[in-house]
């Protein structure tokens, strides 16, 4: 087995979520297949896109959270970084076999960049390329940051990060 992995680093700014996270899913199961474990480091999720008109994603974000027992489950996130997260899981076997469980294992999810991703990438870490998914803009859609304040997640957190108020 090759102990040299490499980190994938996505911008997931104006990206839709979902093919991201279908890429990046797909991309962790061929690795550990391959013996290789990459990793995947997915910066400034809130500024992903979930395409659709906006009352309907909140709607079906909002049922999806609260569908719940408080203490039994199943428990789905508000704040942006898990909900990605918690999508990418969605698309790997991760119940049945231990590919998936290694594979979500190998994901990071991150509001804003952290400072040791911006400007030159530390060694072994690679810009993904993503651009085989990237579209124009939908004409209806929603940032998965707003998507999280409307379910009630402290939207301050990654606000004050870009400056806005």
């Amino acid at each position: 087995m090759d102990n040299v992995s490499t980190t994938y680093v996505y911008d997931a700014t104006d990206v839709i979520m979902g093919r991201l996270a279908s890429k990046i899913a797909s991309q962790l199961l061929k690795s550990h297949q391959s013996g290789t474990n990459d990793k995947a480091i997915i910066i400034n999720v809130e500024n992903a896109i979930i395409s659709g008109a906006k009352d309907r994603i909140i709607r079906d974000y909002k049922a999806r959270y609260e569908l719940n027992h408080p203490r039994k489950g199943p428990f789905y996130p508000r704040m942006p970084d898990r909900i990605f997260r918690r999508s990418i899981r969605g698309m790997l076997p991760y119940q049945k076999k231990s590919s998936g469980r290694s594979a979500l294992k190998a994901v990071r999810c991150e509001i804003g960049c952290p400072s040791h991703l911006e400007g030159d990438l530390p060694e072994n870490h690679v810009v993904g390329d993503i651009s085989e998914i990237k579209r124009d803009l939908p004409e209806r859609f929603m940032r998965l940051g707003e998507v999280s304040i409307a379910m009630g997640a402290p939207g301050h957190r990654w606000k004050k990060e870009r400056g806005e108020a």
